[in-house]
């Protein structure tokens, strides 16, 4: 999976976009403890790694800048995050359409999902969103077709979901 981070509102009506690094994500975390989840729930109760296949709607995570991953840093939403997967969904199935069509299909589909999250349209949001995306590899040998949509504040990190917070 590949991040693709969108940038704040008045630099996205400008065109520009911002991406993380090259480097991959899994030889930094690797090791690491894993990721606790409740049984009946599934909500994250310790944090630690989980595979970014794994991410559900409601995780909260601490962002690294690393580009393409394998495992990411999930922790409670209670605690400080950099950001949560508000949306998720599949791209059409078939061969991989190339990366400009997939990140363009991401953006479409982050951004539509956004207002109906926050409560305001993201325009008019002091927030950001991003999203991990296939990559070709992915595409091809694990039939990935998985977007998972993320919400942060460029501010900072926050504490709790940003689901309905209107600013």
């Amino acid at each position: 999976m590949r991040l693709r981070r969108l940038a704040p509102a008045a630099l996205l009506l400008s065109g520009a976009l911002l991406l993380g690094g090259c480097a991959t994500l899994s030889s930094f975390i690797s090791g690491g403890d894993q990721a606790v989840r409740d049984v009946d729930s599934g909500e994250v109760t310790d944090g630690g790694t989980t595979d970014v296949f794994t991410l559900a709607v409601g995780d909260c995570l601490n962002d690294l800048t690393d580009a393409e991953v394998t495992e990411v840093p999930v922790v409670p939403c209670s605690e400080p995050h950099d950001s949560e997967v508000y949306f998720e969904f599949s791209l059409d199935d078939g061969e991989f359409p190339g990366a400009t069509a997939v990140t363009d299909a991401a953006d479409q589909g982050c951004y539509d999902a956004f207002a109906a999250f926050v409560g305001l349209a993201y325009e008019d949001s002091v927030l950001v969103f991003g999203n991990y995306v296939p990559t070709q590899e992915s595409w091809e040998s694990g039939n990935d077709r998985l977007v998972s949509c993320m919400i942060g504040d460029p501010e900072g990190p926050t504490t709790g979901s940003l689901a309905g917070a209107a600013r």
